[in-house]
Formats: structure tokens, sequence, C-alpha cells
């Protein structure tokens, strides 16, 4: 996904998608070991995306704490 589509959600929906990506990691973490990943840049790509998440969450944080 890209930034703009994060942007355009709600907190709430932010972190509910933080958590499915954080669990879809922690899968392909467990696939890896047992030799089940055949594309490893998708786990780049959800790392990648939780840091954008995150990322725009501290912006939303940061504008309630100006206003």
């Amino acid at each position: 996904m890209k930034t703009q589509d994060f942007r355009n959600k709600s907190e709430e929906e932010l972190h509910s998608l933080l958590r499915q990506k954080r669990g879809a990691l922690r899968q392909l973490r467990f696939d890896l070991v047992a030799g089940k990943v055949k594309n490893l840049r998708e786990i780049r790509a959800v790392k990648k995306d939780i840091a954008r998440i995150l990322t725009v969450i501290n912006e939303k944080r940061k504008i309630k704490e100006i206003n």
C-alpha cells in the first residue's frame, strides 16, 4: 500500500491494520524458518508497510497535539 492510502484511514483502522500486518510478519518469520517462504521480498514489504502505518499514526498524533 502507499502512504496516501494509510493517510485516508482513521486511527482505529490504522491500529487494526497494524495488528494484522504484525501478525502476518510473525507468520512469515515462522514460515521462513520452516522453509515454506519462497519470496523473501514479501517480508521486506510487510516491514515497510508497518513502518508506514506507524509514521502516519505518529503524524496524526502530532496534529492532534498542535490543535
